[in-house]
């Protein structure tokens, strides 16, 4: 089921919201492959997140982690060894495809962190707003800071 939303009333009242916009048609385009390999996508803190990923059968020297601005891109590609055409498999479950798993990521997100262990990929992510784009509290001062004229009396004249 395909599900078409019409954003042209947000043109007409948002400057820049094309690029939300495009997040959104573009989450909704997803594909079933989309689905390789699995993961989860946790929030650890108040500006905290971790996405996991099971990446059984694949080394840490497979596997490549790359940080774009919004976008962080997983690549999977398990190196031929020589005795792969020696064995035989009367089941085989465990996919070891190449894959290539794209998140966007909201302003401010950085990766932290990468961790392999137990055929799960962790990558720690960290929202840090800088602090020039940080609300400020400003200080309402009381009174006037203008220094008020100091009214002298004028001197009488002397007469001539």
């Amino acid at each position: 089921m395909s599900t078409v939303f019409d954003f042209s009333p947000l043109y007409s009242s948002m400057i820049g919201v094309d690029r939300m916009v495009d997040l959104v048609e573009t989450a909704l385009r997803t594909e079933a492959s989309a689905s390789y390999p699995p993961f989860d996508i946790e929030k650890t803190g108040e500006t905290a997140y971790r996405i996991s990923l099971a990446v059984a059968g694949f080394a840490p020297k497979d596997l490549e982690v790359v940080a774009q601005p919004n976008l962080l891109v997983i690549k999977g590609r398990r190196a031929a060894s020589e005795d792969q055409g020696a064995r035989t498999f009367l089941h085989q479950g465990l996919a070891h495809r190449a894959f290539e798993r794209r998140f966007e990521l909201a302003d401010y997100v950085m990766v932290k962190d990468a961790v392999h262990a137990h055929g799960v990929l962790s990558i720690d992510l960290v929202r840090e707003v800088p602090e020039a784009l940080k609300p400020k509290q400003i200080a309402i001062g009381v009174g006037a800071r203008q220094q008020a004229l100091e009214l002298k009396p004028a001197k009488a004249r002397k007469a001539a």
